[in-house]
């Protein structure tokens, strides 16, 4: 059994024991096989001395149980990595970021405490996960419809939290949370916005209560233990529409995107879509090669017209009563039609509410329905895990093409083969930016891993250099992130620990989250 950093093997063996006491036998694991079960099975750090390992886990049932967990981790000083369902693929998984923490795993606390479709909000706890509140939907015939991300097994607690995106109008799912509780380092417990009024009736409806927002602190941070959240669903709408715009130039990028954000910007457009170049996912065709490498946007333009392809092209989603959808449809059309010579319009899909489940069997992607599913593994190869990378960039046609080039030239400089995609498509998960979110990657291969390494680290500091800031990230990289955030030497990483200081002032909750750490281990990881 690994021990915790900075204990001895009796003081962890004393910790077990009375956490066993608190959650039951059957709720901490400290065999090699069950911590095994915790680790980041695609980390880029596999099998290397540095890959961490958890020493135990520990799953309370609810926050009296909690809290007594913290108390004892606080009397030994053992830290907590804190996770809801584990599901967060691609940015560490249930693996703590310090090895040797122990695992307070949340899932034992799965009740869906209430959804209300009058008012459309639901309240959960952090081991429900997207598939348990869309089954309570549905079991419960509710006319409200939750966003899930892909896939759909995380929790909504979890993705909320590190700032996840959807597909639906209620894509910001940390913009549409609504009121949390709590626990604080020391056990305190705290209920935010109208939550901190005894008896209310709006916990869920009105975000900001009385005097200062706080719930960005518990945000992607190490300042509490989250145990309920509220989030705001979607009412069912009438219908769905969606159109293809596509144009034939390479220089319509600028009017396409300024056409775009305009649509996104006056609420006409509220789901989550993409630009992408089709060119750019043509492979094996020497010709096409040749005129990336050493051509001019003409020569890419007369390559376009001969292939009879589309340049660029713009997926638009509407949501909401038939009528209303048709005419944004009608006027983005217009819009288009009026800025770019040569915009071509496809028809996509259009239905109405509620579907059957025969028309949900059919489909190939149902998260864009509130439908939570596994679509997302069908992307990713057999054995094979991925690592995201996602900078947010200007909803400018400049950004597209400056990144297209940035990335590119990072791939081809380091040589890897991936280069000629690596910054398409562009989604538009949250409003007014654009997303770039490319999925390296992962196998066990050692050698592989520590390029892809480079390759993160390298697209990393060239992204900062230009503003352009991840918003989320895996843990192996949280350091590499947070130090790109260094306006006035540091000042928010500086403000982030002197709150940390105040609020667990042992270090137990998560070390190193986002780049934060206890003041304890503050100067061993500098």
């Amino acid at each position: 059994m690994k021990v915790p950093p900075g204990l001895s093997a009796k003081d962890f063996s004393d910790v077990v024991k009375q956490w066993t006491e608190i959650v039951g036998k059957e709720w901490i694991f400290t065999s090699d096989e069950d911590v095994e079960m915790y680790r980041d099975y695609y980390s880029p750090l596999w099998h290397e001395d540095n890959d961490p390992v958890p020493s135990a886990a520990v799953a309370p049932d609810g926050v009296e149980q909690i809290q007594a967990v913290l108390k004892v981790a606080n009397e030994y000083k053992v830290p907590l990595w804190t996770i809801s369902t584990g599901k967060n693929l691609g940015y560490g998984g249930s693996a703590p970021l310090l090895s040797g923490s122990a695992v307070l795993d949340l899932k034992r606390m799965n009740r869906v405490l209430e959804v209300n479709d009058k008012n459309h909000y639901a309240l959960v706890e952090p081991g429900v996960s997207y598939f348990d509140l869309y089954r309570y939907i549905r079991q419960h015939n509710l006319k409200v419809w939750l966003d899930p991300p892909d896939p759909g097994w995380g929790s909504p607690v979890g993705n909320s939290l590190d700032r996840g995106g959807g597909y639906t109008p209620m894509r910001d799912h940390f913009d549409n949370h609504c009121g949390m509780e709590v626990v604080l380092a020391n056990g305190e417990v705290i209920r935010t916005g109208m939550g901190a009024l005894p008896g209310s009736k709006t916990w869920q409806q009105y975000k900001y209560g009385f005097g200062p927002y706080i719930d960005g602190m518990f945000s992607q941070s190490n300042f509490g233990v989250v145990t309920k959240m509220g989030f705001w669903l979607l009412p069912e709408p009438e219908a769905y529409l969606s159109g293809t715009v596509t144009v034939p130039k390479h220089d319509d990028i600028y009017k396409m995107v300024e056409v775009f954000a305009y649509l996104v910007d006056s609420s006409i457009v509220q789901a989550t879509t993409l630009i992408t170049s089709p060119l750019w996912y043509v492979r094996n065709d020497p010709e096409l090669t040749g005129i990336r490498e050493h051509g001019t946007t003409q020569d890419l333009d007369a390559y376009a017209a001969r292939k009879g392809a589309a340049y660029w092209s713009v997926s638009l989603p509407f949501y909401g009563p038939a009528k209303v959808v048709a005419a944004q449809w009608e006027f983005a059309k217009e819009k288009f039609s009026a800025a770019i010579p040569g915009a071509k319009f496809l028809d996509g899909a259009s239905y109405r509410f509620p579907l059957s489940d025969e028309q949900v069997a059919k489909m190939a992607d149902t998260v864009p329905f509130g439908i939570p599913s596994l679509s997302i593994f069908s992307m990713i190869g057999k054995n094979i895990g991925h690592l995201g990378f996602s900078p947010i960039i200007p909803m400018t046609g400049e950004a597209v093409l400056e990144s297209q080039r940035v990335f590119t030239q990072v791939y081809r400089d380091l040589g890897s083969p991936e280069g000629e995609a690596a910054s398409f498509p562009v989604f538009s998960f949250f409003a007014r930016a654009f997303v770039n979110i490319y999925l390296f990657p992962i196998e066990h291969d050692v050698e592989k891993n520590r390029k892809t390494r480079e390759i993160y680290r390298r697209l990393i500091k060239e992204s900062a250099a230009r503003g352009w800031g991840e918003y989320r990230t895996h843990t192996t990289f949280m350091k590499d992130i947070a130090e790109t955030y260094s306006f006035n030497n540091h000042s928010l990483l500086r403000f982030h620990e002197m709150i940390k200081d105040a609020v667990d002032p042992n270090g137990i909750l998560s070390p190193g989250k986002s780049g934060i750490w206890p003041k304890r281990m503050r100067t061993a990881k500098a």
